[in-house]
């Protein structure tokens, strides 16, 4: 019985958090295997080590990358006020985020970047952060996790968002060298929906460093500067902050390199500082832009962190940090390793947002950073209310602009993958190949309809992305017209259908066509249709003008030379008569207009005009 006093001990220790010498270790394992008097049941070693299991075994349920992480809130983790600090919660966040991408890859992973972040409320000492993380999907050698962020009141038991946040890891083997991943099989209605409009979030981080450029190319180059009233402009130079930490062997993760939550962690630190410097009181985090690890620092290095306020408005200031490291002190070459843009705001007694005074921008580079500051509002506001927001919350015609192209054009395929990723679709009617199925929700009624056409996917996408040739096809349509055409994936068109029964005048539409090819295999090709107004294209007295909130096709390849074609339609209140006669079966209008697009697809599927150059 030696050995399970010992082990019963041994466990108290590692409760408490006590280190434990290797020997005792070794001893107390050899012990327990060479025992041959196992204890009673119901003894409390073996309730104990039923515990132990219990908590390491994962639930059969989860989804086998889900990482939970519960953490008490003690002073140490506080700022002044009292509430978490959110360098503490950013290392909390990327620890938990990496155990999960660990968990898929299956080999060390490192942080990449990690997006947009906005804070929503404070926490407080003794609360509790509950913090979810799993994989939404995997790419070759990156991934994209999800992570949700809660606090709890253990006292009066209420629970409350905090954020939620999106983090790419890179997958990494022996030397550093690139880990190709196994592909990632979501299961829940929530998964697929993350795990196909993880693709579309993976375009937009593409974009990103082109969609500020092209802003910035279009804006007026004095504007700003010459409205701001210089009075009492605070100059930027004086919230320069620069500071230098030593890397140490607690600051490293279990790869040895500087663990990214840390780095984090000081970049806030220095930016609070520059915050506090502009408004001479204690400011509150509210957002981060997209953080990017553009290398490693190793236990050694010296990290030298940089923050100043490039810009401040009427009740937010954006200030800018970065973290360069270098080895030893004499080192003279200095690496880049992460820069982001951090929102702050000072809030009164009442919680409310003060003003804050003008920077004035030191010439050159500062009037750069001042003019990028500005930019990067304008894309923070357009990623959080087009992008962030629930789709139903979206207005159905979102006014068209080139500098939030790349917003619509996400909010419109992924509102499409949403909707073809819920469950519950049920099969209304069959009318020989062509099967319409129903989803019935609190607010819209949706409809899709498919059918198996002998065409390659590829052609097939190309015909039907076309919207200048649906008329040849369905008989609703009298003309489209192609207004602008944005990028080689995103088409604006106007058209204009024909008039169904008891209606005086034609209906007229504004629609953005959003086209994306298959990210991974698996992946349908996408075409998808939403409203936007044009400035060019108004409401006009001769026609009715319609919108469409989302609707559009997806199309699988089921084999070299025959592909499953789909339309999916969130049915609007004035097309809504039109839909449920045709579910109820009181008409037939919509599967023969699907039966005309077959016909047209194998009429044209070896038409060259039909090539995706061309379209």
């Amino acid at each position: 019985r030696a050995p399970l006093l010992l082990s019963r001990c041994l466990l108290k220790m590692v409760k408490g958090n006590i280190i434990v010498p290797e020997e005792i270790l070794n001893f107390c394992c050899n012990g327990l295997q060479g025992s041959t008097s196992p204890p009673r049941a119901g003894e409390p070693g073996e309730r104990e080590e039923a515990a132990l299991g219990a908590m390491a075994s994962p639930s059969p349920a989860r989804n086998p990358t889900e990482v939970q992480m519960s953490q008490l809130v003690l002073p140490c983790h506080t700022n002044h006020r009292g509430e978490l600090s959110t360098g503490q919660l950013l290392k909390w966040i990327d620890t938990a985020a990496c155990l999960s991408a660990e968990r898929h890859a299956g080999c060390p992973c490192v942080t990449a970047s990690m997006d947009d972040i906005y804070f929503e409320h404070t926490i407080s000492v003794g609360q509790v952060v509950n913090i979810k993380a799993k994989v939404n999907r995997a790419f070759n050698s990156s991934m994209e996790v999800g992570i949700q962020v809660s606090y709890e009141d253990l006292c009066s038991g209420k629970h409350c968002s905090i954020c939620k946040a999106y983090a790419t890891f890179v997958a990494q083997g022996p030397l550093g060298s690139k880990v190709r991943l196994k592909p990632l099989t979501p299961q829940t209605e929530e998964e697929k929906i993350e795990y196909s409009i993880a693709a579309e979030r993976r375009r937009m981080r593409l974009v990103h460093k082109d969609t500020l450029k092209d802003l910035l190319t279009r804006s007026p180059q004095e504007t700003e500067l010459e409205t701001r009233d210089g009075s009492g402009a605070v100059p930027a130079e004086r919230t320069r902050v620069e500071s230098v930490e030593l890397v140490l062997p607690p600051h490293a993760n279990h790869q040895g390199n500087t663990f990214g939550g840390q780095i984090m962690a000081w970049m806030e630190n220095v930016a609070t500082i520059a915050a506090s410097r502009l408004c001479h009181a204690h400011p509150t985090l509210r957002a981060i832009e997209m953080f990017h690890f553009r290398g490693p620092s190793q236990v050694g290095d010296r990290l030298v962190l940089k923050a100043i306020v490039n810009n401040a408005f009427k009740n937010s200031m954006e200030v800018g940090v970065s973290a360069e490291a270098h080895g030893q002190e004499t080192s003279v070459g200095r690496r880049h390793i992460n820069s982001a843009f951090m929102t702050f705001v000072v809030l009164d007694q009442e919680g409310r947002p003060r003003t804050l005074p003008m920077v004035a921008p030191e010439p050159g580079d500062g009037e750069r950073r001042y003019r990028e500051a500005s930019a990067r509002k304008k894309i923070r506001l357009d990623r959080k209310y087009v992008v962030s927001c629930k789709q139903t919350e979206v207005p159905l015609s979102v006014p068209w602009d080139q500098s939030n192209k790349v917003y619509l054009s996400y909010n419109n395929v992924s509102a499409l993958k949403m909707l073809v990723a819920k469950a519950n679709w049920a099969l209304a009617r069959e009318k020989e190949k062509v099967r319409m199925y129903t989803l019935e929700e609190d607010k819209f009624l949706s409809f899709r309809i498919e059918m198996s056409v002998c065409i390659p996917a590829g052609r097939a996408f190309s015909l039907l992305s076309n919207l200048r040739r649906r008329h040849e096809w369905d008989s609703h349509y009298m003309s489209a017209e192609l207004v602008q055409k944005v990028d080689d994936d995103d088409m604006i068109y106007h058209v204009v259908s024909q008039k169904f029964r008891h209606e005086n005048k034609p209906q007229d539409f504004v629609i953005l066509a959003s086209r994306r090819k298959p990210c991974s295999k698996g992946d349908p090709y996408v075409v998808a249709f939403r409203s936007v107004t044009l400035p060019t294209h108004p409401a006009r007295a001769e026609f009715t003008r319609g919108e469409t909130l989302c609707s559009g096709f997806c199309i699988w390849p089921e084999s070299e030379e025959m592909s499953k074609v789909a339309y999916y339609n969130q049915a609007m209140p004035g097309y809504l008569n039109y839909v449920t006669t045709n579910v109820a079966g009181l008409s037939s209008d919509i599967c023969s207009t699907f039966e005309a697009c077959e016909k047209f697809l194998l009429k044209n599927k070896e038409d060259l005009i039909s090539r995706l150059q061309d379209f």
